[in-house]
């Protein structure tokens, strides 16, 4: 049964069993900040289960593209490695919204595994939780007692967070086999002890039936915001992780849920491998085809070597990834989503490189993976070219970093036995027949104590001249470095012996290359072991680990709390019918409940802040970017305020509830009339309407790559972010804005349909990044220019946009691009600014007609633009003249003041030291009077200060001949602080800046005392 065939059987049976098939949500979670990726098949279901929202169905089903390769779950290092773990992966579920439960979960479950996906029954087992005997006696009606297994939370009890749903869950296990146990066991008993990989987990059932709550806090109040951040602050900086509640001592207890539901996932890749009869999942359809184009791209035999078989199949598992996450709108970065994909490609293209593979390879793969899954991911087929592109982009970058990683090596330290450090660069100069006897003559404990010798160099020629030429002598010895006291316990020489290595690269350095460039532990062992070096590894983990603990805690985010029951409650007996598509104003509105501090209330009195929610409302709650209406409740038939709205949103799916202050007296039942401020939607609506119009004209132009990533819509602007490679061109720029105006001035209708989701998309209609969508939608089309999904209020027709205009491009993450645009009166606010501006500019520069309004000199008949543009060029030309003229006055008086400095130079402790106040403040010329001065002083060191403009400029130079035992970049930075600024650069030059002239003097004193300490 291939993979295809597996996924539609799984979805068919449950469809039958009156199941809403649920098309797959993106791999990015729609407005969830707690997750990375998408990792489960509940994702998308989660606001159902929390009690947020209200579906028009109790039983649901899915296949979800899910990838595990950050935060939480990360099987990153096992892929390739294990026959089982992935980064990207597909969840089969069903799900009950508190419809049925286990007596019907279970029977479905094992129907489906044996009859319809006929795997043997004397190959399974179930297990449950160790407390749930109701699951065990359901399992006993199908299954021999003997096959079925309690465990204990680890295993078999599942939460969502610290607090909220949780329950039992109960599995199905298959026997693999003898021959697919990872430690060679031929007899092991489920469930094996060692976990050896025997014994695989096709099933999940999780029955939420808790809800875990905190009893201390429900029992005293609400803990502060003071007193959640302090133990989120304490659980961080714990060794182990402790949770928030148990930071704030929070006795846990459960209690039943109202509605008990089902949550299931069966991986796709686990059942593929079963029905098609592998030990792995890599041999199955879903990565099989894979595999084999990588091995004929490397010219390599698949089963042939075990090392190549790992790299073949990280290749393929991330060829898979890449592709489903820059389809989902995600972009290599150094950040968040971003970050993880370019761990993820980054891993692929080092192995390639390890097979041989130095050209771009992995884009080609792309195409070849929406080949085998656009029949259930069709959106694939839209965004082949911009994954392919997008990923031969990152494979290019690859090659240049990797490059740069490289020469990076060359100046990383080698550690000796004997805690010297010595460039990785310089003993690769080494002549071959050399190097050991070289680098065995700086590895010994004489050598080290003859390092504080004040003749250095003659007495190590002496010591140890005899066994390698003075080349390779001079070569190690004028780059030595003792370590410091952090850096000598970080070291370990006895690894250095175990490996039989003369050297060994630190931990932390082997981070840096990694992180920084790419440059895998793996790649620097194979670089670095020719020259008899080893790495640690050990000290890489540990860098590692740290990084992984950041990672998490950046995405922890802000759990999704249950929402309140006064809202839950709500939602079961009303919803809020929107009035806003067709009118600002409603009549007869009645209030269904008022909300004061999450509770229900009968009656608030003037002046209280309240959320109201009514029957009806023409009130837009915040959603897709646009922002929430504001506005007035009436007294009925009056122009009497009783409330005023300051904001509108969706506690819960169907409820509108508007936040406000209350004017007067207000009650439960009570009826008015809501007013939304109508200038302020006009805005927001025009704004809306050419949000549209320029996702449309961005596609046109750049290519259907472009995906929004995100949008506001305000009254005073939109905001629209997209994926695109780079920065877009002025001309760009200018074609975008012209066909969106084009299409307002056209006066173009707008109409909006209500259909079925799958309906909608088929038509052709754009589901937006990141957004999540009902499954009745509402289409927005603009002629055959622009059709999208959207619930937002619009324009009826283009014309009442007015006008468009950019204001602004940039960027704000690698890959993604910003617009701000403004609309109407919003493009008139900003010619008359332009115009005062240009206005402004003529009279300064005297290019406007003698009395004429400056504000509208712009635009009167008579005054000349070019003449304004003519002025300002001469003025421009004429200050770089006068900036030359400076700097080479500023560079003649460095000139003359060097000479005169190098007679105040002192001694400390054998070293020349110049510590001087200068006049001249230009730092090109600063610097030439450190050059200058190096000649004249022989050897030592040259500060020099000066200020401009109540700023302190403070440069810093070192002779080179000094630079093994000072360096120019520690000695500015340690002056710095005393003038209140920073900086940093070479050993031999640095520069830095400072805020505190009065302090300048001092400064330049304490440099001789930091000089000594150094020394």
């Amino acid at each position: 049964m291939n993979s295809n065939d597996i996924r539609k059987r799984f979805l068919s049976f449950f469809s039958d069993r009156d199941h809403r098939i649920v098309r797959s949500s993106s791999l990015v979670p729609a407005n969830d900040p707690t997750l990375l990726f998408a990792n489960a098949g509940m994702n998308q279901f989660k606001d159902v289960f929390l009690g947020r929202e209200k579906r028009d169905y109790s039983r649901a089903c899915s296949s979800q593209k899910c990838v595990r390769a950050g935060g939480k779950h990360n099987d990153l290092e096992q892929v390739g490695r294990t026959t089982r773990h992935h980064t990207f992966f597909e969840m089969l579920g069903n799900f009950s919204f508190g419809d049925y439960f286990k007596a019907k979960a279970i029977p479905w479950a094992w129907e489906l595994v044996t009859n319809d996906f006929g795997i043997p029954k004397d190959k399974l087992y179930a297990t449950v939780f160790r407390e749930d005997d109701e699951a065990e006696e359901l399992w006993a009606k199908i299954v021999p007692r003997e096959r079925i297994f309690r465990r204990d939370e680890k295993d078999n009890f599942w939460q969502m967070g610290e607090t909220g749903p949780c329950g039992p869950c109960s599995e199905i296990h298959y026997d693999m086999g003898p021959a697919a146990s990872d430690l060679g066991h031929k007899d092991c008993q489920f469930p094996c002890p060692e976990d050896c990989g025997r014994y695989v987990e096709l099933w999940n059932l999780v029955f939420m039936q808790f809800n875990r709550y905190c009893a201390t806090e429900r029992a005293a109040g609400p803990h502060t915001q003071e007193e959640l951040r302090a133990a989120k602050e304490e659980s961080e900086r714990a060794q182990r992780y402790i949770s928030v509640h148990e930071h704030l001592k929070c006795t846990l207890r459960d209690e039943p849920l109202p509605k008990p539901s089902v949550d299931t996932g069966a991986g796709l890749e686990r059942l593929a491998a079963v029905l098609q009869g592998k030990i792995s999942n890599f041999d199955t359809d879903l990565f099989r085809p894979l595999i084999e184009e990588a091995a004929e791209l490397a010219n390599k035999e698949y089963g042939a070597n075990h090392d190549t078989d790992v790299s073949l199949r990280i290749i393929a598992d991330h060829a898979r990834a890449a592709t489903l996450l820059i389809s989902d709108g995600v972009l290599p970065s150094n950040e968040g989503r971003g970050y993880v994909l370019r761990l993820i490609m980054r891993r692929a293209l080092y192995h390639g490189q390890t097979l041989g593979l130095n050209e771009p390879f992995l884009f080609k793969m792309s195409g070849h993976v929406v080949d085998m899954m656009k029949g259930a991911y069709p959106e694939l087929v839209e965004t082949v070219h911009h994954v392919a592109k997008a990923i031969k982009i990152e494979e290019e970058r690859y090659e240049s970093t990797t490059r740069q990683g490289l020469e990076e090596l060359g100046s990383s330290q080698v550690f000796l036995k004997n805690g010297v450090g010595v460039n990785f660069h310089d003993i690769e100069r080494l002549p071959a027949n050399e190097r050991e006897a070289a680098l065995r003559m700086v590895s010994g404990s004489r050598f080290r104590d003859l390092l504080s010798s004040p003749k250095l160099s003659d007495e190590l020629e002496e010591e140890f001249g005899q066994d390698v030429s003075v080349a390779s002598r001079r070569q190690l010895f004028a780059h030595l470095a003792l370590l410091t006291a952090p850096q000598m316990a970080a070291l370990n020489p006895e690894m250095i012996s175990n490996a039989g290595a003369l050297g060994i690269i630190g931990g932390a350095e082997l981070f840096k290359l990694h992180d920084t460039f790419g440059l895998r532990p793996d790649f620097v062992e194979d670089v670095v072991k020719n020259y008899g070096l080893t790495i640690d590894r050990a000290g890489y983990e540990a860098e590692m680990q740290k990084q992984r603990e950041r990672a998490r805690a950046s995405w922890k985010g802000a759990e999704k709390k249950i929402v309140a029951p006064a809202y839950q409650k709500l939602a079961e007996k009303h919803k809020t019918a929107f009035d806003g598509y067709t009118a600002a104003i409603s009549n007869d509105c009645r209030i269904v409940a008022l909300i004061q501090g999450a509770e229900s209330v009968n009656e608030v009195k003037p002046g209280a802040g309240v959320e109201i929610v009514l029957d009806h409302t023409p009130f837009y709650a915040e959603a897709g970017g646009q922002v929430g209406d504001v506005g007035h409740l009436l007294a009925p038939g009056s122009t009497n305020e009783v409330a005023h709205v300051q904001d509108t949103y969706r506690p819960v799916t169907g409820v509108i509830a508007h936040k406000a202050v209350a004017r007067e007296t207000l009650r439960v039942g009570d009826v008015v009339t809501a007013v939304v401020d109508a200038e302020r939607r006009d805005s927001i609506r025009r704004n809306h309407t050419a949000t549209h119009l320029l996702h449309a004209a961005l596609r046109n132009e750049l290519g259907t790559h472009v995906k929004q990533a995100g949008s506001l819509v305000a009254p005073d602007r939109l905001r629209f972010d997209f994926s695109h490679y780079a920065g877009l061109a002025e001309q760009d720029v200018l074609d975008i804005e012209d066909l969106v105006n084009e299409h307002i001035l056209k006066n173009e209708d707008v109409r909006t349909e209500v259909m079925e989701l799958d309906t909608a998309v088929n038509s052709g209609a754009m589901a937006l990044f990141g957004e999540k969508y009902a499954d009745q939608v509402r289409v927005l089309t603009i002629n055959d220019f622009s059709k999208e999904l959207c619930g937002g209020t619009h324009v009826r027709r283009t014309g009442d946009i007015g006008l468009f205009k950019i204001i602004s491009e940039s960027g704000v993450a690698a890959g993604t691009r910003r617009i701000e645009a403004v609309t109407g009166t919003g493009v008139i606010d900003q010619l008359r600014k332009a115009g005062a501006t240009l206005g402004q500019i003529s009279g300064v520069v005297r290019a406007q007609p003698v009395g004429r309004s400056v504000t509208m000199a712009w635009n009167i008949e008579g005054s000349k633009p070019n003449e304004l543009l003519e002025a300002v060029t001469k003025l421009t030309e004429s200050e770089k003249k006068l900036r030359k003229q400076i700097e080479a006055q500023q560079m003649k008086r460095a000139a003359s003041e060097a000479g005169d400095l190098a007679g105040q130079a002192r001694e400390v402790k054998g070293v020349r030291v110049i510590a001087a106040r200068v006049d001249v403040t230009d730092r090109a010329a600063m610097r030439q009077m450190v050059d200058s001065l190096r000649p004249k002083l022989g050897s030592g060191v040259i500060a020099l200060a000066s200020v401009a403009d109540g700023k302190v400029a403070l440069i810093v130079g070192v002779t080179q001949d000094m630079t093994t035992k000072l360096d120019a970049g520690k000695i500015v930075r340690e002056a710095a602080k005393l003038i209140e600024g920073s900086g940093g650069g070479r050993k031999d030059l640095a520069e830095a800046g400072g805020k505190n002239p009065e302090k300048l003097d001092a400064a330049l004193a304490a440099v001789p005392g930091i000089v000594e300490r150094m020394l």
